[in-house]
């Protein structure tokens, strides 16, 4: 899986992403930057969250979980693999774990904790703070192929499905053979009813999602049910087949639609583009040109 620089600091919802009964629900890895909010419980496969994250419900981790420092969890936190947990962590609920546990001094868990593995109270290295500030050193001084490494094994490179995938060479797809991870940048809030970042965001093919999407820049995937609307400074684009249940706004942009695409609200941007089949149940305003694409359709 490659990645750059700019897409450890933008909103990336991988394919087949899933918000329901107030639990955010990913096929592969989260990766969570400082001071975010996710008012939801949070199901993946790997979880790194950075310094001060806060989650709402149970956070549960197929394989490990990287708490760093001042973290706050609402529910329980549920690891298939090992933990790390930094200080003066708050879990409301209880920590289990099914492999070694790492924790911090005054971290505190309000109905107890357990480990199959190993347990050692001392305090961890704030992960994510020493990962973001060497990946990002790695890119300025060039060094992307080493960075991109890391980041596959940090982000389920060396998970049972990426082996089974490298053992049979038919995964055409990814470079790792397994899904990608769910990115959330630094100071993001998350929850049922908004998804807020400064920064872009970028949302894969086939997800279910709820709440208002606010960003810099918003592309959509295809097959996707959005049930709330869109709004960015920058431009637009929504994939086919995908329908945004709510208005979709851009202040500065331009926005696209793709074929088969539908709107159930207003749209207002500079230039507009509807491809075949687009619909748009509100009312259009665009500043600029609306372009409209018939495609090639059979004569009956």
């Amino acid at each position: 899986m490659a990645f750059s620089r700019e897409q450890l600091e933008e909103l990336r919802i991988p394919d087949g992403t899933r918000a329901r009964e107030r639990t955010l629900s990913t096929d592969g890895d989260a990766i969570v930057g400082a001071r975010s909010t996710i008012d939801l419980g949070l199901r993946a496969g790997d979880v790194l969250a950075g310094e001060g994250v806060e989650f709402g419900g149970d956070l549960e981790a197929e394989g490990d979980c990287r708490l760093d420092m001042w973290c706050e969890v609402a529910e329980n936190v549920l690891v298939g693999g090992d933990a790390y947990v930094g200080e003066r962590t708050h879990i409301e609920g209880e920590l289990r774990v099914a492999g070694d546990l790492d924790i911090g001094d005054d971290v505190d868990v309000e109905e107890g904790f357990e480990a199959n593995g190993w347990i050692v109270i001392r305090n961890p290295m704030p992960t994510m703070v020493f990962l973001f500030a060497y990946l990002k050193h790695l890119f300025v001084v060039g060094e992307e192929d080493t960075a991109n490494t890391l980041l596959s094994r940090l982000a389920g490179g060396e998970s049972a499905a990426d082996t089974d995938a490298g053992n049979d060479g038919e995964d055409g797809g990814k470079a790792d053979g397994g899904s990608d991870p769910l990115v959330v940048p630094g100071g993001a809030s998350i929850s049922d009813t908004a998804w807020r970042v400064s920064a872009p965001a970028t949302i894969g093919d086939d997800c279910r999602l709820h709440g208002n999407v606010r960003a810099e820049s918003i592309a959509v995937g295809e097959g996707n049910d959005v049930f709330g609307s869109l709004r960015a400074r920058g431009d637009v684009t929504v994939g086919e087949g995908t329908t945004i249940h709510g208005d979709l706004t851009t202040k500065d942009g331009s926005v696209t639609l793709g074929p088969e695409s539908r709107v159930l609200g207003d749209v207002s941007c500079t230039d507009l583009e509807l491809g075949p089949g687009a619909e748009v149940d509100g009312t259009m305003r665009a500043g600029g040109e609306i372009t409209m694409a018939t495609g090639d359709r059979p004569d009956e």
